[in-house]
């Protein structure tokens, strides 16, 4: 289960990071709202992952595919949220400083505030989309074996 989390964690990561940088050159990195396309490469990748652990494995248990999904967007998450502080602190310090005067904050918060609220915006996505997919990937007890637990 490591290595299916760490691999498409890594790839999320990547991902992120091309369409961060590929938003960039076209200068649309300044605004938000072309991060909804973020949740859709969490999502693309959590689901292959449990997709992964489920043919992998003969017995697919709730809380393992759980799991993989979960510890797939957290470990994208970090990894993402330390590319985007090496970017804020140390290669674009205006980035931030943009990014927080289009929230329209009559107070100044700093690159802390936009690298917390990428963390915590990270985790509620991968929390929302593994309870989701494991919706569609757990086993039914629609069985004659899962009648019994009923």
């Amino acid at each position: 289960m490591v290595k299916i989390y760490t691999r498409y964690g890594i790839v999320i990561t990547v991902l992120l990071i091309a369409y961060f940088l590929i938003s960039k050159l076209v200068g649309l990195h300044h605004y938000p709202v072309f991060s909804a396309l973020n949740g859709v490469i969490f999502g693309a990748g959590i689901l292959l992952a449990m997709k992964k652990y489920k043919a992998t494995h003969t017995r697919f248990k709730y809380q393992k595919g759980f799991q993989t999904g979960l510890f797939t967007g957290i470990l994208a998450t970090v990894l993402f949220a330390a590319f985007m502080a090496i970017y804020m602190y140390q290669i674009d310090s205006e980035f931030s400083q943009n990014i927080i005067d289009s929230w329209n904050l009559n107070y100044d918060s700093g690159t802390a505030m936009i690298l917390a609220s990428l963390v915590l915006m990270g985790f509620s996505t991968s929390l929302v989309l593994t309870l989701a997919f494991m919706q569609l990937l757990k086993e039914s007890w629609n069985t004659p074996d899962g009648k019994r637990n009923t």
